[in-house]
């Protein structure tokens, strides 16, 4: 799983130089800092899941390209025995 990192002593300094105290600087560090790891906690779809997921859309896909081509050998085989038992 991806790992994303937060750097809380930068988030608090830029929240210090906006003119937010230091004390609520650093709760709203926390406060980020724990929904963040919530987040990536959570089943949230990385891009291997994505890539799984369009692999196995793709297969019956695939399925019934094969099928479409077996029909039609098929059908010419009889179409050809047909033809054979009423022009030869």
């Amino acid at each position: 799983m991806a790992t994303i990192t937060f750097d809380t002593h930068k988030y608090i300094k830029t929240l210090e130089g906006s003119g937010i105290w230091e004390v609520q600087a650093e709760a709203f560090s926390t406060a980020q800092k724990e929904a963040m790891s919530e987040v990536m906690g959570s089943s949230l779809a990385t891009k291997d899941d994505i890539h799984r997921l369009e692999l196995e859309m793709r297969k019956p896909e695939m399925q019934l390209v094969v099928m479409k081509w077996l029909l039609g050998a098929v059908i010419s085989g009889i179409l050809a025995l047909i033809m054979k038992a009423f022009f030869v």
